[in-house]
């Protein structure tokens, strides 16, 4: 069985941690993208199907194509950040699974015309799980970040998954050394028994 996680460190994941509106200018490196990779990638998947595809946006002019097509304030958060990741989801996951999940031949659950519905819902719940594991990478190994939803996902698929349309955008992430000047006082989180019931 695993060690319980200090307190320091389930701070720096969890209950000290914010989603950040801005960054200071400490840089992120393309090491430090291979280092968030090479965490979030171990965590579970159904049938280890990772159907997650990032695309990290690190320079001014992919910066500037995802900015213009975001809502309201987040196309500024996401021009000033060092990085933002786009979470995309692959329905053709299960091209892989030979490969990640050679325990059965688990490309057959989902292969055919009649499973496109079931391989898209089963993309969009394993990539968003890829996605809070990124989150916690991100903080793990020192940085902060800024998930949000606030953009057109048809022009972002047209502008960064074009060649690619098994893939569709699922949420975006800012990512950094967060400017704590840029954060809101922490909202209410609710004590176990609102939102929880044990049977």
């Amino acid at each position: 069985m695993a060690a319980k996680l200090s307190d320091d460190a389930l701070d720096t994941i969890f209950r000290s941690a914010r989603s950040y509106n801005g960054y200071t200018d400490a840089p992120v490196t393309e090491a430090d993208l291979h280092a968030i990779w090479d965490l979030m990638k171990f965590g579970p998947t159904s049938v280890n199907m990772l159907p997650a595809r990032l695309v990290w946006c690190t320079t001014p002019e992919s910066k500037e194509k995802l900015a213009a097509l975001s809502s309201g304030t987040n196309g500024a958060k996401i021009r000033k950040a060092p990085v933002t990741v786009i979470i995309g989801m692959d329905s053709d996951f299960h091209e892989h699974l030979p490969t990640l999940f050679p325990h059965a031949d688990a490309r057959a659950w989902f292969a055919g015309d009649d499973k496109v519905a079931v391989r898209k819902e089963t993309a969009l719940r394993n990539s968003s799980l890829q996605g809070a594991y990124l989150i916690f990478a991100v903080r793990a190994l020192g940085f902060d970040t800024g998930p949000m939803s606030g953009f057109d996902n048809a022009a972002v698929d047209a502008a960064f998954f074009a060649d690619t349309p098994n893939i569709t955008s699922n949420f975006i992430a800012t990512l950094g050394v967060g400017d704590p000047t840029t954060v809101h006082g922490r909202s209410p989180r609710p004590p176990f028994e609102t939102f929880n019931r044990i049977v």
